[in-house]
């Protein structure tokens, strides 16, 4: 039997292609390890966006709410005084009732 290389320098050639996997191996953990800190400064970024974001997004809705809630207690006040139209209030049922339903799914969301 013959090999194509000496049993010395087929050890050699072990040695240095595991030298070569380790470094190669290291590039890779190290450009890994880099772009990871990137990523979390980017979500750190998004976080805060999207908390901002939300709150203004769930402002908004509050104060919808609050509109609604007073266009409901106005309505309800007219209806004991006999004095609505139903165009009025429809107008005031839809609006109640979508600006409750974007609360309530918003919070059921978030919660």
């Amino acid at each position: 039997l013959t090999a194509p290389k000496s049993g010395k320098e087929t050890r050699e050639d072990v040695k240095n292609a595991a030298i070569n996997a380790k470094r190669e191996a290291e590039k890779k953990l190290k450009s890994l390890h880099s772009e990871i800190i990137v990523q979390l400064e980017r979500a750190k970024r998004v976080t805060a966006q999207l908390q901002s974001r939300s709150k203004k997004e769930l402002e908004s809705m509050v104060e919808s709410a609050r509109r609604a809630k007073e266009k409901a207690r106005d309505m309800l006040t007219a209806i004991h005084d006999g004095d609505v139209e139903d165009k009025d209030l429809k107008s005031a049922i839809d609006e109640v009732n979508q600006a409750v339903t974007h609360l309530r799914a918003y919070l059921d969301k978030h919660e």
